[in-house]
């Protein structure tokens, strides 16, 4: 089980502590999903992290030098692997819409997101 003395185990490189954090928050149950962007030469460490701890995820190349890695619930991460085909910013509204859902972002800041995004913006009483 992950503790605070292993987050703080993950040496001085803040990067891989605020992954170790997310690892914590996603045992924890406050996450059932994760999305962390990384520079490309942690990716490894990172998933060999998610490997040794059973934890399921899934990779999306960014460019500029980083990596994409959603982990979490398995039943989460095949919806990733079917839907998250293209960059990030490609999504249409819905399937955006559908993954800040499993993220666990605010449910009503996600109506306003695809309102906005489409053309019931304005709509809503």
């Amino acid at each position: 089980m992950e503790t605070i003395a292993n987050i703080q185990a993950s040496g001085g490189n803040p990067v891989m502590r605020v992954f170790a954090n997310h690892i914590y928050e996603y045992k924890k149950g406050v996450r059932r999903m994760v999305l962390f962007t990384v520079n490309n030469r942690y990716a490894d460490e990172a998933v060999r992290r998610l490997g040794n701890e059973g934890i399921a995820y899934e990779l999306q190349e960014v460019g500029n030098g980083r990596t994409n890695i959603f982990f979490g619930r398995s039943e989460c991460i095949e919806v990733v692997r079917r839907m998250i085909t293209r960059p990030l910013q490609e999504l249409s509204p819905e399937e955006d819409f559908i993954l800040g859902a499993l993220l666990g972002y605010d449910i009503c800041m996600q109506c306003e997101r695809f309102c906005k995004r489409t053309t019931c913006a304005g709509k809503a009483s």
